[in-house]
């Protein structure tokens, strides 16, 4: 049963919106009301604080209470929702149409349901530990670290809504390899495996422009198509793990890895080719990184010594400047987040997450500091647009529980005391 805290939130009832899930047909919904109308009785009776949870607060009305309130309610960033029921730690976490997907070292993928935030169903058990998941449409693509990704397919008449529908490398493309020996390569000594298979454990994952992008501890990146599910490439990309995988609206993808470096991948003529390198912190891993377009190219990367840097590119991605570092954990950051262009969230090793306002220009300063697990935080994922004038921030842990917060987008003064830009 799942068990969930609600924590105060100052604000009265409001008014229930109507929800509709963008991944399912007007015939799927019947599915989700006749699932949750058959859950409802039994959840009232076993779990009323459950059931309750979200009775008098919806998302989508947020803004008309949140305006009204003084925004010194808002400085200890209390969670609106602690979930657990995962068996691990949580790795990662996407969002699915109404949906919110939380996947776990467990093997399991719970999926919770806005706006009350109960758990709506689970799926993936036994298919290796999750390292990464990521959405796409009506589809579902999570890698693990059997060094497979799992393609999963939003149902619209079966009772398993998420249904595994095929596993990268497919049967197909594996049996139109394994034949010939100029397909296979050389993972270690005495070993040998197809090109289109990974060696190692999948760590990340990216979708863009009708492909998926996987990054492995293996080092290398290999791309494929949605469409058949095909590979297409595989590129030995870094000297080390990669640990953090992003694409950019334009194209670029960009690797983060141990070995202290970001590289960027753009597409040409049918194959990727290194379009730049941005060096790091020397003998530092980079864990995550990300991407803003807003008035420019700027790529963001956290490393293991807990700073967070900065570069822009040029107008051909094959020129960076470093434009900011900030020492922003105390140990080492192991996720990031963008949202709306305008806030970059760092969670760390110490247990924190740090909200940072971005300068028209790259530069970073401290926008606040929340703290609530009790272990550290592994994964950050941010609603896809504002919500009462700030935006919803979910977070994962190795505490296994995900918490919900809800960020203003105006603090104190905004005052710009910690600016990161490094002016030369």
């Amino acid at each position: 049963m799942l068990q969930s805290k609600l924590k105060s939130f100052p604000f009265s009832s409001m008014a229930s919106p109507a929800y509709r899930n963008p991944l399912l047909s007007e015939s799927s919904n019947s599915i989700i009301s006749t699932t949750s109308s058959s859950r409802s009785s039994s959840e009232s009776e076993e779990s009323p604080e459950t059931s309750q949870r979200f009775q008098d607060f919806q998302l989508l009305d947020l803004q008309l209470k949140i305006s009204r309130t003084p925004i010194s309610c808002f400085h200890s960033y209390k969670s609106l929702a602690v979930l657990s029921g995962h068996v691990g730690t949580v790795s990662c976490l996407a969002l699915c149409g109404e949906f919110i997907l939380s996947a776990s070292q467990g093997k399991d993928i719970i999926v919770w349901q806005q706006p009350d935030l109960r758990q709506f169903t689970k799926f993936g058990t036994g298919d290796g530990s999750v390292k990464a998941l990521v959405t796409i449409g009506n589809k579902v693509f999570t890698a693990h670290q059997d060094s497979r990704i799992r393609v999963w397919k939003v149902s619209r008449r079966s009772e398993n809504v998420f249904r595994l529908i095929d596993t990268l490398p497919t049967t197909k493309d594996y049996l139109g390899k394994f034949m010939k020996q100029s397909n296979y390569v050389q993972t270690r000594r005495h070993h040998k495996k197809l090109w289109i298979e990974h060696a190692d454990s999948i760590s990340c994952l990216a979708v863009s422009n009708g492909y998926i992008y996987s990054g492995s501890w293996d080092k290398s990146l290999k791309v494929w198509r949605i469409s058949d599910l095909k590979c297409l490439e595989s590129i030995k990309a870094h000297d080390d793990a990669i640990n953090g995988l992003v694409a950019s609206k334009n194209g670029v993808v960009y690797s983060a890895s141990a070995d202290g470096k970001i590289k960027a991948w753009k597409s040409s003529s049918g194959t990727h080719s290194l379009k730049g390198i941005l060096e790091g912190h020397k003998d530092v891993s980079l864990n995550s990184v990300v991407v803003s377009e807003d008035g420019g190219v700027f790529v963001y990367g956290g490393g293991s010594d807990g700073y967070v840097m900065g570069w822009v590119g040029n107008k051909n991605l094959d020129s960076w400047k470093l434009i900011c570092e900030v020492k922003a954990h105390e140990m080492a950051v192991l996720c990031m987040c963008l949202m709306m262009g305008e806030f970059l969230c760092s969670g760390s090793a110490d247990k924190s997450i740090c909200i940072w306002k971005r300068e028209i220009n790259g530069g970073l300063f401290k926008f606040g500091v929340i703290k609530g697990h009790e272990g550290p935080v592994k994964c950050l994922q941010a609603s896809t647009g504002s919500v009462g004038g700030g935006f919803m921030l979910y977070s994962g842990s190795l505490d296994k529980s995900l918490r919900v917060w809800w960020i203003p987008k105006y603090g104190d003064g905004d005052e710009k005391k910690d600016s990161s830009l490094i002016t030369k």
